[in-house]
């Protein structure tokens, strides 16, 4: 296995400083140029795996992703005002400097031209192509030649970080593959072409996510670590004053930060030294464990096999991108500026880092066939374990939006949980925002909105604004509904407290299939799923039925 570096684009360092390599002398002859596929193979070869990761997205116009709904519901919202006067009633827009709006940027428009279902399709795969796209790109920055062995990175495009549906973190991951890629084209060139793309990638990577801008950030710390190392034996100060300099794009975040309403949220930080294990899981898990297994176990084993036969070529940029993002990952809390799973979430970003700086020698036949078919089938492996599951909890978001055929439009809904430990299991994520349906089909008030300060543009107006959760907490359980009926919280005011007065529906999730009504002088069942029930609300001063 051979580490090339950054130094040379297109030859191993060693080979072009006549440093040795693996024990070589430096006078042995140069070692030969790594064969691979042809740049349209490699092209063709996307395209085709691109196709096949689409299929999964594309014939469920509702995938079972746990936060996706609910920003889908908060993109229609954004392109239906003020013209739809029910939600003008409830909600309105706060646009300010926030390090989440990337979404909310794109889809309204693409939402201007087709249905809000289809601009969620579009901006997903848009997802998927920038970081399959990314890390091909930055694999060909590194190494000075395109390669085949990047595209690795479309069977883990689904992960169980997919699962939760943090789309403005998964469309940053792609932007910062770019970055990074531009960073590495652009080293050697005059430093202010570097310098003003750097900023202005550093710029749209924090409208994305402050965490997409962090993931830039540990890559290129990295870069120039490794840059920092090859330069040894010239001058330690310019050496220096370069990788210090560096971080220069970066300086735009904190007047940005200190100017968002996201700095209010500040000091909401939770470090948590359970489910760092976990945390790397996510980047093989999605449904199935054996199937993670049985992908990490054909990848790993090749990737031995190439680097015993001298096959796989990793740059010497992987030593501290591993290094600083294995620091990074320890010491980050688990709930920065309130947003939860932020260490979690940086595991997957990495891994297409890491894919970006490694290549292999493709150099027979056989190697090059034996690549595009072991590919295909380990990405297609996935893809079918997506879409059996998502065919099966397809039957329970169908039967949601039949439920929300039956609400009112412009209503007020209540979301409650049968099981505290409800959204838990993978299976269970579709339902955690389904509610959120409502928003877009009846142009109702739903209390989960995301409508935090700090973190979304949508605001809820007076006097709907206290009947509704603007913290991002937990749904209440049924039992808090039961106790809050007729008198507000003892420990303090609740939104969901005196429900009958002020909401019209009221969906309980994570229910039993015959669950009884828990209480029927003010609740009348209209609709029951699998793992969820809708109830009309029988206001106080109507006698009970």
């Amino acid at each position: 296995m051979t580490t090339p570096s950054s130094a040379s684009p297109a030859l191993p360092s060693s080979a072009a400083q006549g440093h040795p390599v693996l024990g070589h002398p430096v006078h042995a002859a140069p070692p030969r140029l790594p064969h691979d596929l042809r740049g349209r193979w490699i092209a063709l070869l996307f395209v085709a795996c691109f196709a096949l990761v689409a299929v999964p997205i594309l014939t469920h116009p509702l995938p079972p992703l746990s936060d996706y709904v609910n920003h889908l519901a908060r993109m229609h919202v954004i392109a239906a005002l003020p013209d739809d006067p029910d939600i003008a009633r409830f909600y309105y827009l706060k646009w300010s400097i926030l390090p989440n709006v990337m979404m909310d940027l794109i889809v309204p428009v693409i939402e201007r031209v087709t249905d809000i279902y289809t601009a969620g399709e579009i901006y997903t795969l848009m997802c998927f192509a920038l970081i399959a796209g990314g890390t091909l790109t930055l694999n060909r920055a590194l190494f000075g030649m395109w390669s085949a062995l990047p595209l690795v990175a479309f069977p883990l495009l689904y992960n169980a970080i997919f699962l939760i549906g943090v789309m403005n973190y998964y469309f940053g991951i792609g932007l910062a593959l770019f970055a990074l890629a531009a960073w590495a084209f652009l080293r050697d060139k005059p430093w202010p072409w570097r310098f003003v793309i750097s900023t202005l990638f550093v710029v749209a990577l924090f409208f994305c996510h402050l965490f997409a801008a962090g993931v830039y950030g540990v890559g290129l710390l990295a870069f120039e670590l490794d840059r920092l190392r090859q330069g040894r034996g010239r001058p330690w100060g310019p050496r220096l004053a370069t990788f210090v300099a560096a971080g220069l794009p970066f300086l735009p975040i904190v007047p940005l930060l200190i100017a968002s309403p996201t700095w209010g949220l500040s000091t909401e930080n939770i470090w948590e030294p359970q489910g760092k294990v976990e945390g790397l899981e996510m980047v093989v898990n999605v449904y199935f464990d054996f199937v993670a297994v049985l992908l990490t176990a054909v990848v790993l084993g090749a990737a031995i096999w190439a680097a015993r036969h001298r096959l796989l070529h990793v740059h010497s940029l992987m030593l501290p991108l591993l290094l600083v993002a294995g620091v990074v990952y320890l010491a980050m809390p688990r709930v920065v500026f309130a947003s939860y799973m932020a260490d979690q979430r940086l595991p997957v970003a990495i891994a297409f880092f890491v894919l970006a700086a490694m290549r292999a020698d493709l150099r027979h036949r056989l190697a090059r066939r034996g690549f595009a078919v072991v590919l295909i089938l380990l990405l297609a492996v996935r893809v079918g374990e997506v879409q059996v599951v998502w065919d099966r909890l397809s039957q329970w978001t169908g039967a949601f939006r039949q439920s929300v055929e039956q609400i009112k439009p412009g209503s007020r809904i209540l979301v409650a949980y049968a099981d505290i430990n409800g959204g838990n299991d993978p299976r269970d994520l579709g339902l955690v925002h389904a509610a959120c349906l409502a928003m877009i089909e009846k142009s109702s008030l739903v209390t989960t909105a995301f409508a935090v300060k700090g973190k979304q543009i949508l605001r809820v107006h007076e006097p709907y604004r206290s009947h509704v959760d603007t913290e991002d907490g937990t749904p209440p359980q049924i039992e808090q509904l039961l106790v809050t009926e007729e008198e507000p919280s003892a420990d303090g005011p609740r939104y969901w407290d005196l429900w009958p007065q002020n909401f019209e529906y009221v969906y309980v999730l994570f229910t039993e299939r015959g669950a009884p009504n828990p209480d029927g002088d003010r609740l009348k069942l209209v609709f029951e799923g699998e793992r969820f029930q809708l109830y009309q609300v029988v206001p106080p001063s109507a006698p009970p039925s």
